[in-house]
């Protein structure tokens, strides 16, 4: 699975902003979950990967840049039987803005870093997001083809993330595939790519806190002299494990 980040059109760029290390936290823990699922209709082959862990993301200044880093320790449980596994990844911002990602080595896209939402916003992203009222188109390059996806971003009613009062962000998109996926380089697919997910950010930091994301997969795997039907699912779940209910996302009441 890979789910990589996005540009948002127009007012604000949403999944490629990061904040700066004066509202950074030194660390933050994550629980985190996720479930792959791949069905070949005409072959009756069914796979299933369940992921589960802890992870820790650091944030740290070398000179003017900040640099965040990711660990995450987790069992991987499918055909193969269950497997212990560590996995990591760092992106680094740059005083001019830049991002650059790596080094990473996270081959289940488990790392917090590695998701379509950045881990960190910026204090104008925040500021855009709290006046949004509507749905904003946005379209982003598939990292698995390259292709454009087309979606719409909208806001979500704040809630509480545990004890933290967070802010809540929701994208969905869709796009064509075309081509093979990095953990099946041997298939080749035709059809279609969705992506769909939510995140929450803490208001005082603005912080990745809690974040679900699925990316779906409807399409055909032209490798024989017929056509096979092919549906792949692969979930995440990447949670704030501070405290005993932080993993908890809580709506918070509209004021009337």
């Amino acid at each position: 699975m890979t789910f990589r980040r996005a540009v948002v059109a127009g007012m604000f760029a949403l999944l490629a902003a990061v904040a700066s290390a004066a509202a950074a936290r030194a660390d933050q823990a994550y629980a985190v979950e996720g479930h792959d699922v791949f069905l070949d209709g005409n072959r009756d082959v069914r796979s299933e990967t369940v992921y589960r862990g802890m992870q820790r993301l650091t944030i740290t200044r070398s000179g003017r840049a900040t640099i965040y880093s990711a660990l995450v320790e987790y069992d991987r449980a499918g055909e193969g039987g269950r497997q212990h596994q560590r996995a990591s990844f760092s992106s680094t911002l740059l005083p001019s803005g830049e991002q650059r990602d790596g080094p990473g080595n996270d081959p289940d896209y488990l790392t917090v870093l590695n998701q379509p939402f950045a881990v960190q916003l910026d204090a104008p992203t925040m500021r855009d997001l709290a006046h949004v009222r509507r749905a904003v188109p946005f379209d982003f390059p598939s990292p698995m083809t390259g292709a454009t996806l087309h979606g719409t971003l909208r806001r979500l009613p704040d809630a509480m993330v545990g004890a933290t009062r967070s802010m809540g962000i929701a994208f969905e998109a869709k796009g064509p595939l075309h081509g093979a996926l990095p953990d099946r380089p041997a298939m080749q697919l035709a059809g279609t790519i969705t992506m769909t997910g939510t995140a929450y950010y803490a208001y005082g930091s603005a912080l990745l806190l809690a974040l679900d994301a699925t990316l779906a997969i409807e399409g055909a795997l032209d490798d024989t002299e017929h056509r096979s039907p092919v549906s792949i699912v692969y979930t995440r779940s990447i949670h704030s494990a501070e405290g005993r209910e932080a993993a908890r996302i809580v709506p918070v009441p509209r004021r009337t």
